[in-house]
């Protein structure tokens, strides 16, 4: 096998329209489907059973379960699916690459779809002229959707070919004697060799020829395939590398599902591979261990037949070739039963475990010691593919946003009941200063990643999001603001000597109770602002009155006090400021669910 420089160009080219067809339709889509793949996606993933389903279908239908998982990888990097919901997909993809398995043995070839990818093209470039932007995007989508199979093809062209050199695999045979040691060998070979070619289905055929030549057994056979299910996982691995840490799991769940799997599959492998002999033998298609046994006995005793053998040289119709060809059979047959026997045995018992897969995932690929302070969650992977998908990272990363500023009201009521010239309270001042620095890099990193998602293709809704998007982070950072600035408040109430009565530090926590019950049904409609309902809208502007009429009531309250001289005319002022200051923050969460209301409004119009 000679390999040129020339191959590898041509290798690099075809990967690169492959990713180019990727972008290409993955920004059509998206400008045709909109915020509808969001719901598409939740509907699909609503539990474990139809994430699994999910998985299975569009496994199938592509007939690649790294392409699948990719897809699930991206979905949970862009914050559209969660990593619970990823695992049953993933589950559902290992069960759906048999039917590729099935369709070999059964029928020996593959559904070529870039047979039919010049005239897609064909038929969409009218598609571009149209005056309809959603025209124009789906026939984007279909160009896309060609070149990605187009480069598919390439790749298969220009990769290096081992499946027509299986020579290269016959020095394996002579670690076919060590018992259980060769199975670990084997497996290992079939991790190696898909991880390489990139296909478990081209593993599967060299597997085939290497059982049709007695270099291996039925045993080594099935070896391999086994082997080949943990090689798949490479691609997402790849994927996810460039993602986030949500990404970066689903990826681990899909190496663990296999890497487990394969773990009891080897405990037990010999009675499992003589119960798939059984199983094939029943159904009718002979024995699959016999074949390996056949051609080895011809071999050694006729070995002129053996070569003109596999070198095509017999005559058509001759009665060993024939007989090999019906034992190829039970071989292809006999492999697809261990590999779906494997997979849904497999299956059966990790869906009831996925809860307890999402933790080891997590213990496995664990967030860094600083990353819920200091590093975006959704978006520190960079921007996906499609313009859509990165306003809905962006709306999970406010969410986040939202949720570290509410702890900053936390900590503010804290440093209130610390004593003011405490260790404790400097140190709760600096904390609240911290998380004021990291609430203006917040806002200033989110703001950024949206400006760049308005440079690439939206839909005027998209548009309409990212406008009000700005508006949020903005007044999200005013409410860190004002919680920063009751820390500041403090440290002059302490230089001035005013001191707070117990009314005043109840009356205090009592505004702050109205201020945290806001800023929780904020981030409620946060979480999904496209449905937000609209009692939990008018939950908002119920609390902001509440705030607004306890504000009104303890400013009437604190001059009759001062009057009565309850507390100094100093400790009024400093108490007022920050009544006003939590007061502020109730209109600033008010404003945040105004935009959440514009949205929902223009969703349902």
């Amino acid at each position: 096998m000679s390999y040129s420089l020339l191959d590898f160009l041509c290798l690099i080219g075809s990967v690169a329209l492959f990713l180019y067809g990727m972008k290409v339709m993955s920004e059509g889509l998206q400008k045709a489907a909109g915020d509808r793949l969001r719901n598409i996606l939740s509907a699909m993933t609503r539990n474990r059973f139809t994430g699994l389903l999910t998985g299975v279908l569009i496994t199938a239908l592509i007939q690649s379960s790294s392409a699948s998982t990719v897809m699930v990888v991206s979905f949970v990097n862009a914050g559209l699916m969660s990593l619970g919901q990823s695992m049953a997909v993933i589950m559902g993809a290992n069960v759906g690459t048999t039917f590729t398995a099935w369709i070999i043995a059964l029928f020996g070839f593959k559904v070529n779809i870039s047979a039919f990818v010049l005239p897609l093209i064909g038929l969409s470039i009218p598609l571009l002229f149209t005056k309809s932007s959603r025209n124009k995007s789906i026939g984007e989508f279909f160009i896309g959707f060609s070149f990605l199979f187009m480069g598919l093809d390439l790749i298969s062209q220009y990769v290096p070919d081992l499946q027509s050199n299986p020579e290269m695999f016959a020095f394996l045979e002579r670690y076919t004697t060590m018992g259980f040691g060769s199975v670990l060998i084997f497996t290992f070979v079939g991790i190696v060799l898909t991880m390489v070619i990139q296909s478990s289905a081209a593993t599967f055929a060299i597997t085939l020829i290497m059982c049709s030549k007695g270099w291996i057994d039925f045993d080594l056979s099935c070896a391999l395939v086994l082997g080949s299910n943990i090689g798949t996982t490479i691609t997402p691995l790849m994927a996810s590398m460039g993602g986030n840490i949500a990404a970066k799991r689903a990826s681990m769940g899909h190496l663990l599902f296999n890497v487990l799997g394969t773990a009891w599959t080897l405990a037990i492998f010999f009675p499992f591979c003589h119960l798939t002999q059984w199983l094939t033998a029943h159904i009718g298609q002979g024995d699959p261990a016999a074949l390996s046994s056949f051609v080895n006995h011809i071999e050694a005793t006729d070995p002129s037949t053996y070569d003109h053998l596999f070198d095509n040289s017999l005559p058509a119709g001759h009665p060993i070739s024939t007989q090999i060809a019906a034992m190829q059979q039970s071989v292809s047959i006999g492999l697809s039963v261990f590999h779906t026997i494997f997979n849904l045995i497999n299956l059966s018992i990790m869906i009831w475990l996925t809860g307890l897969y999402v933790k080891i995932v997590e213990h496995l690929v664990p967030a860094k010691p600083n990353q819920e302070e200091f590093q975006l969650k959704f978006i520190q992977g960079g921007m996906v593919s499609a313009s859509e998908l990165n306003i809905s990272q962006a709306e999970k990363e406010i969410v986040v946003y939202s949720q570290r500023v509410q702890r900053m009201v936390g900590m503010a009521q804290t440093i209130v009941h610390t004593k003011v010239n405490s260790e404790e309270f400097t140190k709760q001042f600096s904390r609240l200063e911290k998380y004021e620095e990291i609430s203006d890099r917040m806002e200033i990193e989110i703001a950024d990643y949206l400006n760049r998602c308005s440079e690439g293709r939206l839909s005027n809704e998209g548009k309409h999001r990212i406008a009000a998007m700005f508006r949020i982070i903005s007044e999200i950072e005013s409410i860190a603001d004002c919680c920063y600035g009751i820390g500041k408040l403090l440290i002059r109430k302490r230089d001035s000597g005013a001191k707070f009565t117990d009314d005043i530090y109840h009356n205090i926590d009592s505004m702050f109770i109205l201020v945290e019950a806001a800023i929780s049904n904020q981030i409620l409609l946060l979480h999904d602002v496209e449905h937000a309902e609209e009692k939990d809208i008018i939950t908002s502007y119920n609390c902001e009155r509440e705030i607004n009429n306890l504000r009104n009531q303890l400013r009437t309250q604190n001059v009759n006090s001062i009057n009565d001289h309850i507390y100094e005319y100093q400790a009024g002022i400093f108490y007022m400021d920050i009544i006003g200051s939590l007061e502020k923050i109730g209109d600033y969460v008010v404003n945040v669910v105004d935009e959440i209301k514009s949205l929902s409004r223009k969703k349902t119009a």
